[in-house]
Parts: structure tokens; sequence; C-alpha cells
């Protein structure tokens, strides 16, 4: 199981976000705690226009949480807050419902489909899209 978790994709995708850092000057920044694991991410975004601009973040946390907040990081400028709710209304179905990542740019989601069948580890690729939330209401 923990072969399928961590695929090749996965695991790229976190060592991608290891190099990212935070915003030097963002103009929204959340931070969140997984009580049950330990994860915490902090999550930076700059508006332009009411879309977003740059995000950085930082993750102390399992291979699952750096995988999400990176594909936030590299999929989210440009987007709108509608375009990112939906993107995190894609990764609940996929987590929760076993249900398939959509076509187009957000089927990179797809690496997320085998924490389906992992109850107690879907909140770590949820904590950052629900960092990214907070950060889009304020």
């Amino acid at each position: 199981m923990s072969d399928e978790l961590y695929q090749a994709a996965l695991v790229a995708r976190a060592k991608q976000g290891r190099t990212r850092g935070r915003l030097a000057k963002p103009q929204h920044s959340v931070t969140l705690d997984n009580p049950l694991c330990g994860d915490r991410v902090t999550l930076d975004i700059d508006l332009d226009g009411g879309r977003i601009a740059a995000v950085g973040h930082q993750v102390r946390g399992c291979l699952l949480c750096e995988a999400s907040a990176e594909t936030i990081a590299a999929q989210a400028p440009g987007k709108t807050p509608a375009e990112l709710s939906q993107a995190a209304a894609f990764v609940s179905a996929i987590l929760k419902d076993g249900a398939n990542a959509p076509a187009g740019e957000w089927s990179s989601l797809a690496i997320f489909a085998p924490v389906h069948r992992v109850k107690s580890r879907q909140e770590c690729v949820l904590l950052p899209f629900e960092a990214l939330g907070k950060a889009l209401a304020r």
C-alpha cells in the first residue's frame, strides 16, 4: 500500500515543493496544523486583479502534504478563487468518494487517488487546500 501511496510522481511533486519556499511579503498567509499527524502548512498568496499572482508555502509534514501544497503552488497562479474552490472540491471528491480526477489542467490531482483507500491520510492532502480556502477568504 505505501508504494502505491508514494508513487514516483507524488514523490517528485513533493521534492519540487521543498525548493519553493515562502513569499517575501505575502498579501495573505495562513498556517494550519493537523493535530492527528503533526503536519503543519503555511500557505502564502498574492492576488492581482482577482486572480492568484503568486503562491509560496512551507510544509513541516509528510510527502502527501508536501505534494498537495506544491500542486497548489504550481497550478494556482492565474486562477480565480472560484476556480481554486472547484479544484478543492475535485480533490475532496477524489479522496472521499473515489472519484476520478478531472480532465484538463487539474488532471494531475490523480496522483492523490490511492489516498482514497487510506482514510487516515486524507487530511494530509486536504490541509493545504483548507489553508488556501482560508487565505482566499481574507
